[in-house]
Protein backbone atom coordinates (compact mmCIF):
# COMPACT_ATOMS: atom_id res chain seq x y z
CA UNK A 1 0.00 0.00 0.00
CA UNK A 2 1.66 2.97 -0.99
CA UNK A 3 2.47 5.86 2.24
CA UNK A 4 0.68 9.10 1.77
CA UNK A 5 2.90 12.16 1.14
CA UNK A 6 4.27 14.59 3.59
CA UNK A 7 5.64 17.91 2.86
CA UNK A 8 8.72 18.66 6.01
CA UNK A 9 9.81 21.93 6.45
CA UNK A 10 13.15 22.03 8.56
CA UNK A 11 13.51 25.49 10.60
CA UNK A 12 16.65 27.08 10.20
CA UNK A 13 18.63 27.64 12.26
CA UNK A 14 17.90 24.71 14.77
CA UNK A 15 19.70 22.77 16.93
CA UNK A 16 22.86 24.06 18.66
CA UNK A 17 24.29 27.19 19.30
CA UNK A 18 27.57 28.27 20.08
CA UNK A 19 27.20 28.57 23.70
CA UNK A 20 26.02 25.03 23.57
CA UNK A 21 28.94 23.92 21.30
CA UNK A 22 31.50 25.20 23.84
CA UNK A 23 29.90 23.97 26.73
CA UNK A 24 30.07 20.21 25.48
CA UNK A 25 33.51 20.57 23.81
CA UNK A 26 34.64 21.62 27.43
CA UNK A 27 33.58 18.53 28.69
CA UNK A 28 34.86 16.76 25.94
CA UNK A 29 38.30 18.65 25.92
CA UNK A 30 38.46 18.27 30.16
CA UNK A 31 38.06 14.63 29.68
CA UNK A 32 40.75 14.24 26.76
CA UNK A 33 43.21 16.56 28.78
CA UNK A 34 42.47 15.07 32.80
CA UNK A 35 40.81 11.58 31.64
CA UNK A 36 37.86 10.36 33.60
CA UNK A 37 36.44 11.43 35.84
CA UNK A 38 35.66 15.16 34.92
CA UNK A 39 32.67 16.13 37.46
CA UNK A 40 29.52 18.68 35.66
CA UNK A 41 27.88 20.54 38.13
CA UNK A 42 24.26 20.55 36.76
CA UNK A 43 23.25 19.13 33.29
CA UNK A 44 26.01 20.93 30.92
CA UNK A 45 23.29 21.70 28.51
CA UNK A 46 19.63 20.53 29.01
CA UNK A 47 18.86 17.26 26.87
CA UNK A 48 19.16 13.56 28.02
CA UNK A 49 21.05 11.92 24.94
CA UNK A 50 23.69 14.41 25.13
CA UNK A 51 24.10 14.32 29.08
CA UNK A 52 23.78 10.73 28.75
CA UNK A 53 26.92 10.78 26.08
CA UNK A 54 29.53 12.42 27.84
CA UNK A 55 28.99 10.61 31.17
CA UNK A 56 29.84 7.40 29.07
CA UNK A 57 32.32 9.09 28.27
CA UNK A 58 33.30 9.42 32.02
CA UNK A 59 31.37 12.74 32.98
CA UNK A 60 29.79 12.43 36.49
CA UNK A 61 27.01 14.66 36.84
CA UNK A 62 26.47 16.63 39.98
CA UNK A 63 23.96 19.52 41.25
CA UNK A 64 26.04 20.59 44.04
CA UNK A 65 29.53 20.68 44.79
CA UNK A 66 29.15 18.77 48.46
CA UNK A 67 28.81 15.58 45.94
CA UNK A 68 32.42 15.94 44.28
CA UNK A 69 34.72 14.34 46.55
CA UNK A 70 38.11 16.28 47.17
CA UNK A 71 41.20 15.67 44.70
CA UNK A 72 42.74 17.16 41.35
CA UNK A 73 39.52 15.72 39.00
CA UNK A 74 38.27 19.32 36.78
CA UNK A 75 34.62 20.03 37.89
CA UNK A 76 33.03 22.03 34.98
CA UNK A 77 29.51 24.39 35.58
CA UNK A 78 27.11 24.51 33.31
CA UNK A 79 26.37 26.53 30.32
CA UNK A 80 23.91 28.03 32.14
CA UNK A 81 25.73 29.90 34.90
CA UNK A 82 26.06 29.48 38.88
CA UNK A 83 25.89 32.19 41.06
CA UNK A 84 29.02 33.47 42.75
CA UNK A 85 28.89 31.38 45.54
CA UNK A 86 29.55 28.33 43.67
CA UNK A 87 32.88 29.21 42.45
CA UNK A 88 33.94 30.86 46.03
CA UNK A 89 33.10 27.25 47.65
CA UNK A 90 35.18 25.44 44.78
CA UNK A 91 38.02 27.78 45.75
CA UNK A 92 37.70 27.17 49.50
CA UNK A 93 37.46 23.53 48.75
CA UNK A 94 41.11 23.45 46.45
CA UNK A 95 38.62 21.81 43.45
CA UNK A 96 39.95 22.53 39.80
CA UNK A 97 36.92 24.11 38.49
CA UNK A 98 36.35 25.57 34.66
CA UNK A 99 33.45 28.07 33.87
CA UNK A 100 31.66 26.80 30.97
CA UNK A 101 28.54 29.34 31.22
CA UNK A 102 27.94 30.53 27.72
CA UNK A 103 29.51 34.22 27.64
CA UNK A 104 25.87 35.29 26.61
CA UNK A 105 24.60 34.47 29.91
CA UNK A 106 27.66 36.36 31.45
CA UNK A 107 26.79 39.38 29.52
CA UNK A 108 23.84 39.35 31.57
CA UNK A 109 25.65 38.87 34.87
CA UNK A 110 27.83 42.02 34.35
CA UNK A 111 25.14 44.35 33.18
CA UNK A 112 23.49 43.66 36.80
CA UNK A 113 26.25 43.99 38.76
CA UNK A 114 27.12 47.03 36.71
CA UNK A 115 23.49 48.38 37.60
CA UNK A 116 23.73 47.39 40.74
CA UNK A 117 27.20 49.12 41.35
CA UNK A 118 25.04 52.48 40.45
CA UNK A 119 22.49 51.43 43.05
CA UNK A 120 19.55 50.53 40.70
CA UNK A 121 17.28 47.79 41.74
CA UNK A 122 17.68 45.17 39.15
CA UNK A 123 14.27 44.09 37.81
CA UNK A 124 15.01 40.58 36.18
CA UNK A 125 12.80 39.12 33.54
CA UNK A 126 12.67 34.93 33.72
CA UNK A 127 11.32 31.94 35.19
CA UNK A 128 11.81 31.08 38.77
CA UNK A 129 13.84 28.30 39.36
CA UNK A 130 15.48 27.94 36.01
CA UNK A 131 19.56 27.56 36.45
CA UNK A 132 20.30 30.50 34.53
CA UNK A 133 17.88 32.57 36.70
CA UNK A 134 19.21 31.24 39.96
CA UNK A 135 23.06 31.83 38.46
CA UNK A 136 22.01 35.65 37.96
CA UNK A 137 20.16 36.46 41.21
CA UNK A 138 23.24 34.78 42.37
CA UNK A 139 25.68 37.22 41.35
CA UNK A 140 24.55 39.90 43.87
CA UNK A 141 23.35 40.21 47.05
CA UNK A 142 19.44 39.28 48.52
CA UNK A 143 16.80 41.70 48.06
CA UNK A 144 18.42 43.99 44.97
CA UNK A 145 17.21 41.76 42.45
CA UNK A 146 13.33 40.81 41.71
CA UNK A 147 12.43 38.26 39.57
CA UNK A 148 9.49 39.27 37.05
CA UNK A 149 7.98 36.24 35.37
CA UNK A 150 4.46 37.52 33.63
CA UNK A 151 2.96 40.76 32.27
CA UNK A 152 0.74 41.16 35.79
CA UNK A 153 4.07 40.99 37.43
CA UNK A 154 4.98 44.07 35.78
CA UNK A 155 2.31 45.95 36.52
CA UNK A 156 1.33 45.37 39.61
CA UNK A 157 5.44 46.12 40.93
CA UNK A 158 5.66 48.87 43.61
CA UNK A 159 9.12 49.50 43.56
CA UNK A 160 10.08 51.70 46.70
CA UNK A 161 12.08 53.89 44.38
CA UNK A 162 10.77 54.12 40.93
CA UNK A 163 12.88 56.09 39.16
CA UNK A 164 16.12 53.78 39.76
CA UNK A 165 15.24 50.94 37.93
CA UNK A 166 17.29 48.70 35.49
CA UNK A 167 16.00 45.44 33.91
CA UNK A 168 17.98 42.45 32.51
CA UNK A 169 16.02 39.18 31.17
CA UNK A 170 17.10 35.38 31.13
CA UNK A 171 18.48 34.76 27.37
CA UNK A 172 15.95 32.12 26.86
CA UNK A 173 12.75 33.81 26.79
CA UNK A 174 9.56 34.06 24.09
CA UNK A 175 10.36 37.09 22.11
CA UNK A 176 6.81 38.16 21.99
CA UNK A 177 6.57 37.33 25.86
CA UNK A 178 9.40 39.66 27.04
CA UNK A 179 8.50 42.23 24.57
CA UNK A 180 4.97 42.49 25.99
CA UNK A 181 6.38 42.74 29.62
CA UNK A 182 9.28 45.51 28.54
CA UNK A 183 6.16 47.50 27.35
CA UNK A 184 4.43 47.90 30.49
CA UNK A 185 7.35 48.28 32.46
CA UNK A 186 8.78 51.18 30.63
CA UNK A 187 5.35 52.59 30.37
CA UNK A 188 5.20 52.68 34.06
CA UNK A 189 8.77 53.57 34.38
CA UNK A 190 9.69 55.93 32.02
CA UNK A 191 13.18 56.00 33.76
CA UNK A 192 13.80 52.39 33.51
CA UNK A 193 17.44 51.76 32.76
CA UNK A 194 17.34 48.76 29.49
CA UNK A 195 20.28 46.83 28.28
CA UNK A 196 22.32 48.38 25.58
CA UNK A 197 21.51 45.25 23.27
CA UNK A 198 18.85 42.88 23.37
CA UNK A 199 19.54 40.34 26.25
CA UNK A 200 17.65 37.70 24.25
CA UNK A 201 20.52 35.56 22.83
CA UNK A 202 20.57 35.78 19.00
CA UNK A 203 20.14 31.43 18.70
CA UNK A 204 16.74 32.22 20.72
CA UNK A 205 15.79 34.71 18.40
CA UNK A 206 17.02 33.01 14.97
CA UNK A 207 14.94 29.61 15.97
CA UNK A 208 11.81 31.80 17.19
CA UNK A 209 11.85 33.56 13.79
CA UNK A 210 12.22 30.36 12.13
CA UNK A 211 9.31 28.75 13.70
CA UNK A 212 7.14 31.85 13.10
CA UNK A 213 7.81 31.49 9.08
CA UNK A 214 6.98 27.92 8.68
CA UNK A 215 4.46 27.19 11.24
CA UNK A 216 1.31 28.95 9.65
CA UNK A 217 2.42 26.51 6.56
CA UNK A 218 1.93 23.30 8.29
CA UNK A 219 -0.54 21.12 10.32
CA UNK A 220 1.76 20.32 12.90
CA UNK A 221 5.15 21.31 14.63
CA UNK A 222 7.75 19.06 16.14
CA UNK A 223 9.94 20.71 18.30
CA UNK A 224 12.93 17.97 19.40
CA UNK A 225 14.49 19.20 22.98
CA UNK A 226 13.87 18.94 26.85
CA UNK A 227 11.14 19.32 29.06
CA UNK A 228 13.55 21.52 31.39
CA UNK A 229 14.58 23.11 28.13
CA UNK A 230 13.80 26.60 28.33
CA UNK A 231 14.09 27.81 24.69
CA UNK A 232 12.88 24.59 23.46
CA UNK A 233 9.26 25.24 25.37
CA UNK A 234 9.38 28.70 23.77
CA UNK A 235 9.66 26.71 20.11
CA UNK A 236 6.89 25.47 21.06
CA UNK A 237 5.04 27.72 22.34
CA UNK A 238 5.90 30.39 19.33
CA UNK A 239 4.61 27.71 17.17
CA UNK A 240 0.95 27.37 18.91
CA UNK A 241 0.90 31.46 19.21
CA UNK A 242 1.65 31.84 15.22
CA UNK A 243 -1.70 29.04 14.62
CA UNK A 244 -0.13 25.33 14.08
CA UNK A 245 -2.83 23.52 15.18
CA UNK A 246 -0.63 20.61 17.00
CA UNK A 247 2.37 21.79 18.66
CA UNK A 248 4.42 18.86 20.52
CA UNK A 249 7.70 19.00 22.35
CA UNK A 250 9.16 15.91 21.94
CA UNK A 251 12.95 14.33 23.09
CA UNK A 252 13.11 11.37 21.06
CA UNK A 253 11.48 9.62 17.88
CA UNK A 254 10.15 7.24 20.32
CA UNK A 255 8.37 9.69 22.33
CA UNK A 256 5.82 10.83 19.14
CA UNK A 257 2.02 10.52 19.62
CA UNK A 258 0.98 8.91 16.06
CA UNK A 259 -2.80 9.70 17.24
CA UNK A 260 -1.70 13.66 17.15
CA UNK A 261 0.76 13.08 14.11
CA UNK A 262 -1.10 10.59 12.46
CA UNK A 263 -2.92 12.60 9.17
CA UNK A 264 -0.39 14.75 8.13
CA UNK A 265 -0.08 16.65 4.76
CA UNK A 266 2.78 19.21 6.02
CA UNK A 267 4.94 18.96 9.15
CA UNK A 268 7.51 21.68 10.43
CA UNK A 269 10.21 19.98 12.53
CA UNK A 270 13.02 22.79 14.49
CA UNK A 271 14.56 21.97 17.61
CA UNK A 272 16.05 23.33 20.49
CA UNK A 273 19.59 24.86 21.10
CA UNK A 274 20.86 22.03 22.79
CA UNK A 275 19.00 19.64 20.93
CA UNK A 276 21.67 17.94 18.60
CA UNK A 277 21.00 16.81 14.54
CA UNK A 278 20.97 13.47 15.06
CA UNK A 279 17.86 13.46 17.38
CA UNK A 280 16.00 15.56 14.10
CA UNK A 281 17.13 13.28 11.73
CA UNK A 282 16.07 10.52 13.67
CA UNK A 283 12.64 12.48 14.00
CA UNK A 284 12.32 12.61 10.58
CA UNK A 285 13.14 8.41 9.85
CA UNK A 286 10.14 8.22 11.82
CA UNK A 287 7.49 9.82 9.93
CA UNK A 288 9.75 8.57 6.90
CA UNK A 289 8.44 5.19 7.72
CA UNK A 290 4.97 5.88 7.86
CA UNK A 291 4.96 8.75 4.96
CA UNK A 292 6.69 9.37 1.62
CA UNK A 293 8.44 12.00 2.82
CA UNK A 294 9.54 15.39 1.03
CA UNK A 295 11.96 17.57 2.85
CA UNK A 296 12.66 21.25 2.32
CA UNK A 297 14.17 23.73 4.62
CA UNK A 298 12.89 27.28 5.47
CA UNK A 299 15.59 29.64 6.76
CA UNK A 300 15.43 32.72 8.15
CA UNK A 301 19.16 33.59 9.09
CA UNK A 302 22.81 32.58 9.34
CA UNK A 303 24.62 31.92 12.11
CA UNK A 304 28.58 32.14 12.21
CA UNK A 305 28.93 32.75 16.11
CA UNK A 306 31.85 30.87 17.84
CA UNK A 307 32.88 31.02 21.35
CA UNK A 308 36.42 30.32 22.11
CA UNK A 309 36.67 27.23 25.36
CA UNK A 310 37.81 28.09 28.90
CA UNK A 311 41.23 29.41 28.84
CA UNK A 312 42.66 26.19 31.20
CA UNK A 313 41.22 23.76 28.16
CA UNK A 314 43.00 25.83 25.32
CA UNK A 315 46.02 23.61 23.43
CA UNK A 316 48.02 26.22 24.82
CA UNK A 317 47.23 25.88 28.68
CA UNK A 318 49.64 23.35 29.87
CA UNK A 319 52.47 25.61 28.32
Amino acid sequence: MAKPSLRILLCAPRGFCAGVVRAIDAVERALAMYGAPVYVRHEIVHNKYVVDGLRRKGAVFVEELDEVPPGDAPVIFSAHGVAKSVPEEATARNLFHIDATCPLVTKVHREAQVHHKKGRHILLIGHARHPEVVGTMGQLPDGVVTLIETAADARFLQPSDPENLAYVTQTTLSLDDTAEIVAILRERFPAIAVPHKEDICYATTNRQEAVKKVAPQVDAMVVVGAPNSSNSQRLRETAEREGCAVSVLVQRASDLDWSQLGHLTSLGITAGASAPEVLVEEIIDAFAERYEVEVETVVSAQEDVFFPLPRALRENAAE
